[in-house]
């Protein structure tokens, strides 16, 4: 039971090492390259929904 529990508490340990890892290399995006994934997934979105929609479409048409 001990040993199960250590292993648990060094396994939160190294997950909690490699977030803070993660936080000191992240940095804030400047606003031209927040904008450009904003638009990026904007983009994607759009897409998305308009090739669901197309789908929609023909199956109202053609199985309905």
């Amino acid at each position: 039971m001990l040993s199960l529990l250590s292993n648990a508490i060094s396994k939160i340990k190294e997950m909690l090492a490699t977030y803070k890892r993660v936080l000191i290399i992240a940095r804030k995006p400047d606003k031209d390259e927040f904008v450009r994934t904003v638009k990026i997934c904007l983009i994607g979105m759009g897409l998305i929904g308009l090739i669901g929609f197309i789908i929609y479409s023909f199956s109202i048409l053609f199985l309905a």
